[in-house]
C-alpha cells in the first residue's frame, strides 16, 4: 500500500505548487486514484478509505494523528508524505476487512 501510495503522490505532485483555489480537487484526485490502484491489487474482501491533506509550506510545523477501531489481525494501514518547497501533502489509506 505504501508503495501505490508513493507513486500516486509523485505523480500527482511533482512539480506541482501550492493553490488553495486546487487544494481540494488535488485531494480528491489522489484519494480517487490511490483508492482505485489499490482495488487493482484484487485484494478480496477489502474496504479502501484515503484520507488525504495538502497544505502549503510555511516553516511553520504539523502534527497530525488518528484513532482507529477495528480488527488488528485483518485491518491496516499505509501513510506516505510528500513534500516540496512549496506544498505537503499526507496521504493514509486504510485497509477494512469485510466479514
Amino acid at each position: 500500500m505504501k508503495q501505490v501510495i508513493g507513486q500516486v503522490l509523485a505523480e500527482k505532485l511533482d512539480n506541482a505548487s501550492y493553490q488553495s483555489e486546487r487544494a481540494a480537487m488535488l485531494t480528491k484526485e489522489i484519494a480517487d486514484a490511490v483508492k482505485m490502484r489499490l482495488k487493482e491489487c484484487d485484494f478480496p474482501r477489502f474496504k479502501y478509505v484515503v484520507q488525504v491533506v495538502i497544505g502549503e509550506q510555511r516553516g511553520e510545523g504539523v502534527r497530525m494523528g488518528c484513532r482507529c477501531f477495528w480488527d488488528a489481525e485483518t485491518d491496516c494501514y499505509a501513510s506516505e508524505t510528500f513534500s516540496n518547497d512549496s506544498l505537503f501533502c499526507v496521504t493514509t489509506a486504510y485497509s477494512v476487512y469485510l466479514y
